[in-house]
């Protein structure tokens, strides 16, 4: 035996088979886990002497990826240039509210002689609000870093519009909320008839 060692001396030493790796792909997800809910605006308003409606619905996003999410609302192609139609009285509409540069304006106008529908956008966390909804604090949105509710009021528009861009993963879901507002003044010119109207959105989320 000792002759058989001294002879094949690797025959009775341990060795290693050298490294290796195991690895698991783990993909990246994003869903709603909670729809924005439809939204029913509080207050009926008066079609001749007018007023102000409001309304709200939020959504929330849960994404395991790293760099984060986009989201874009975008409202439904009614064939005019207005998101709100009546439902009955098809030719009849609330009119988009006339946007800054197709950025969000500082502060809700009401200088508008005719009915006016935009939105607002605030999110849980100040930092995954898109630009566009930030000011400088004093007149203008989509520029500062001030983040305010009800400040920055937009248009509704047909192409997407971002309305979040977050940077990191939101794996305990993040939190947009999107607030409506529907102005009439007095004797609005176009005149509005009697009618339900109706704007219909869409909201999309993407990984980066």
């Amino acid at each position: 035996a000792v002759t058989f060692f001294i002879a094949e001396p690797k025959v009775g030493q341990a060795l290693d088979s050298g490294p290796f790796t195991i690895k698991q792909t783990i993909t990246g997800e994003i869903s709603f886990t909670t729809n924005a809910a439809n939204v029913t605006m509080t207050g009926n308003l008066n079609g001749v002497t007018g007023g102000t409606a409001n309304g709200t619905t939020t959504a929330i996003v849960t994404t395991n990826n790293s760099a984060g999410y986009t989201m874009t609302i975008a409202f439904a192609d009614n064939t005019t240039d207005n998101a709100m139609l009546g439902d009955v009285s098809l030719s009849t509409a609330i009119r988009d509210y006339p946007a800054s540069s197709s950025e969000p304006t500082y502060g809700f106008y009401t200088s508008s002689s005719s009915s006016v529908f935009g939105y607002s956008v605030t999110a849980s966390s100040t930092s995954d609000l898109d630009a566009s909804f930030k000011h400088d604090g004093s007149s203008l949105c989509n520029t500062g870093a001030t983040v305010t509710p009800g400040v920055c009021w937009m248009e509704p528009k047909t192409s997407a519009f971002q309305i979040i861009n977050r940077g990191t993963a939101a794996t305990g879901g993040s939190t947009t909320t999107i607030s409506f507002k529907v102005h009439v003044p007095n004797a609005p010119s176009p005149a509005l008839v009697t009618d339900v109207y109706t704007a219909t959105a869409t909201l999309t989320a993407l990984n980066i």
